[in-house]
């Protein structure tokens, strides 16, 4: 029988991808990865073997990892995904991170998050501002059954989902802050025909023909929603910082700004009321 160290190295081969071949194998083993490096000399058994072969013949006719595990980490958690959810990414941290910096961890304060998905955004910044009251809207029912379940298995209580297109649910309304990761890929954008793309929700995804379509919707009407000072913070696409920028200024907010992520790229932007 070969051990995990040779099936590891062998799904590497097949993969072209060292840390996909340890998920999926810690999946059929359902072991976390610090297991992994005390027994890397373990015996692997042919059921084992022939699990992991399923699995990585999904992964190598293009299917997401987390959508073959059914998980993907976000800030401190782990989240369910299926194809009716995006698969949250790290870059979507930084719109988590400046939504916190706007909220002062003290003081009880309304948060809303459209188009939420897994619940990712909401879910964390409900559990790092407890007295935050946070709803999350999404028009799909089977996404917000996702997030739903994410917020349970993470102990998460002040966090409330609505089904509707963006800010339908929401009226009469107003918050602090909303924060949004709508569609932004232009609907002809090859990549969205490659990749791990292939297989998330086009809904979440292409928005228009240069993709600002959904930001154009949400800048016009978030403002009716927005106390005095309240903040509408988004994620954007790595080109669309300036027109971002001026579809806020355009439409009457302050303060509007853009920031980047590590990779230096504009991605998060937002105004104040």
């Amino acid at each position: 029988m070969p051990d995990v160290r040779s099936v590891l190295a062998v799904a590497t081969q097949q993969l072209g991808e060292r840390l996909d071949a340890e998920l999926l194998l810690l999946h059929v083993l359902k072991k976390p990865r610090s297991w992994l490096f005390a027994h890397v000399d373990d015996v692997v058994d042919a059921d084992i073997q022939i699990a992991y072969a399923a699995l990585l013949e999904r992964r190598m006719q293009g299917e997401p990892v987390a959508y073959i595990t059914g998980y993907r980490g976000f800030w401190s958690m782990d989240l369910e995904v299926s194809p009716a959810t995006l698969i949250p990414r790290p870059e979507t941290e930084l719109l988590v991170e400046q939504a916190l910096l706007r909220l002062p961890p003290d003081i009880a304060c309304s948060v809303a998050d459209l188009g939420t998905g897994s619940g990712a955004i909401a879910i964390a910044i409900a559990h790092e501002r407890p007295r935050a009251q946070v709803i999350a809207t999404d028009a799909s029912a089977d996404a917000l059954a996702v997030a739903l379940r994410n917020a349970q298995r993470n102990g998460i209580h002040n966090v409330t989902f609505l089904h509707g297109d963006w800010l339908a649910p929401l009226a009469g309304q107003r918050f602090e802050l909303i924060v949004s990761n709508p569609p932004y890929i232009e609907a002809d954008d090859p990549h969205l025909a490659q990749g791990d793309l292939r297989f998330e929700p086009a809904s979440a995804l292409a928005s228009g023909h240069d993709g600002l379509d959904d930001i154009r919707r949400i800048v016009r009407d978030v403002r009716a929603h927005l106390g005095a000072g309240g903040w509408l913070l988004f994620e954007h696409g790595w080109n669309q910082g300036e027109a971002v920028r001026a579809l806020l200024v355009d439409a009457g907010y302050s303060s509007v700004f853009t920031t980047q992520d590590l990779e230096r790229r504009d991605r998060v932007s937002g105004g104040c009321c």
